[in-house]
């Protein structure tokens, strides 16, 4: 026990020495946070000691300790999303080893850092609104929403459903406060990108708000549907990624004017709605290891020969070209299910070309 104390004390150490202008609450899903319940008696606050959080941040964290380890299961949740989404471009949402967890490239105002502050806010609702319906939580528990009008009279709206209006609520404050914070002057380029990260919460966190649905289970005898219970529960992540994903081809390039306000550049476009991705910054290519924007390049990044899309090696490796090489591969075959009750695979191998940016 001792040992594991002396641990603790230097992990929560090293975090505290990392710059405080480069972190974000997005450490969290790096470094998992304590249980309420583990925390030691006398030990210094945990709040204190966790990297990336704003001073309201930090506020909140003291009110409601208990959430922390679930925002950062939602900042991991989002970070995954984001890794799948990208797996294909040549910025895949690489994270790097320090409490910025993007690195510099986060400080541009593009498309990708607007889908990544909307998908790791989206990440939050999800957790925190599970977290409510299976009782983690002394704040909140099952979902109140009322009874959806259009479902049939004779079916039962109850069951324990996923929280999302308390979800929602409550990223909003966390998430949001980084930002409600930072006062800078009126139509600088540091309130336009202010701006920018709190209209893409809000996109996120409306993803996973709207997409939830109804969800229902058959009650009867010998599996008949004679009664039906229903209630509300969050929709698959991987849809609130798509959907965002969606979101991010269609970002509307925005500029600050000079009275606070975020305008289109180009005003022939629809004005974004609460629910719509905006940047104030072209994204640069990525094609390069690059210190200054953060981009890591993509030399050694395996590509497609065969594709013409964005995996595809010509784009990929931006005209560099590719080396060929041949790895072994092996998978699960000629499987066949045996009475009773289990599947018995044999082992294939198989060389296969791979490519890799040069």
């Amino acid at each position: 026990m001792p040992g594991l104390l002396l641990l603790a004390a230097a992990l929560l150490s090293s975090w505290a020495q990392l710059p405080a202008e480069a972190s974000s609450w997005w450490s969290l899903a790096m470094n998992p946070v304590q249980r309420p319940e583990m925390f030691i008696i006398g030990a210094q606050p945990v709040c204190s000691q966790l990297p990336g959080l704003s001073p309201g941040q930090r506020k909140l964290c003291q009110l409601y300790q208990e959430h922390m380890a679930y925002i950062g299961e939602g900042a991991k949740m989002g970070i995954k999303e984001c890794q799948h989404q990208f797996r294909q471009r040549r910025w895949n949402c690489s994270t790097v080893d320090d409490a910025s967890v993007f690195g510099r490239v986060m400080q541009i105002g593009s498309r990708e850092t607007a889908f990544t502050y909307a998908v790791s806010a989206a990440g939050v609702v999800n957790a925190i609104s599970r977290a409510c319906r299976e009782g983690e939580l002394s704040t909140c528990g099952c979902s109140r929403t009322a009874r959806p009008k259009d479902l049939p009279r004779d079916w039962l709206w109850g069951g324990c459903g996923d929280n999302v209006e308390y979800g929602y609520r409550f990223a909003k404050e966390f998430v949001d406060a980084r930002e409600r914070e930072k006062n800078f002057a009126k139509g600088s380029e540091e309130q336009g990108r202010v701006l920018m990260n709190l209209q893409n919460n809000e996109a996120g966190r409306r993803a996973v708000y709207k997409m939830a649905d109804v969800a229902c289970k058959c009650h009867g005898v010998s599996g008949s549907c004679s009664l039906k219970t229903c209630w509300l529960q969050l929709a698959e992540f991987r849809k609130v990624g798509d959907q965002l994903k969606e979101k991010y081809d269609s970002a509307a390039a925005m500029r600050i004017t000079r009275k606070g306000k975020l305008e289109l550049v180009n005003s022939r476009f629809n004005q974004p709605t609460p629910e719509d991705l905006v940047y104030v910054d072209p994204s640069p290519d990525y094609c390069l290891r690059n210190e200054t924007t953060g981009s890591l390049g993509t030399q050694g990044r395996l590509c497609n020969k065969t594709s013409e899309g964005m995996d595809g090696c010509e784009l990929m490796c931006c005209g560099r070209g590719y080396d060929q090489f041949k790895s072994v591969q092996v998978e699960r075959c000629h499987c066949k299910f045996h009475w009773c009750c289990f599947v018995k695979c044999r082992k294939c191998t198989e060389v296969v070309d791979q490519h890799v940016c040069k």
